[in-house]
């Protein structure tokens, strides 16, 4: 699946993963290849991507690399999956 991060300054990241897990307003939930379209609210927290992606050296020191891909810290944001193409605005 397809996923797309922006924040106000830039786009942090855009490329195909395995899964993305984020912190919704409600708790946090994990969303995989043809998952049901949904769109939420986020709070603060980590955006957790999955998969063999690479990053830019523009934006690679805001991200934190772990042993099941990366995290990315934001503050909130809001989050569109639909036809397996997810946006996240992130704060």
């Amino acid at each position: 699946m397809y996923l797309e991060i922006v924040s106000p300054e830039a786009t942090l990241f855009s490329g195909e993963v395995d899964a993305v897990a984020v912190p919704g307003v409600n708790g946090e939930f994990e969303m995989l290849k043809d998952h049901a379209p949904v769109v939420s609210l986020l709070k603060e927290g980590n955006v957790k991507v999955s998969g063999s992606i690479t990053l830019d050296k523009e934006v690679e020191s805001k991200f934190t690399k772990s042993d099941k891909g990366f995290w990315l810290p934001i503050n909130s944001g809001t989050i569109e999956m639909k036809d397996n193409k997810i946006i996240v605005l992130a704060d």
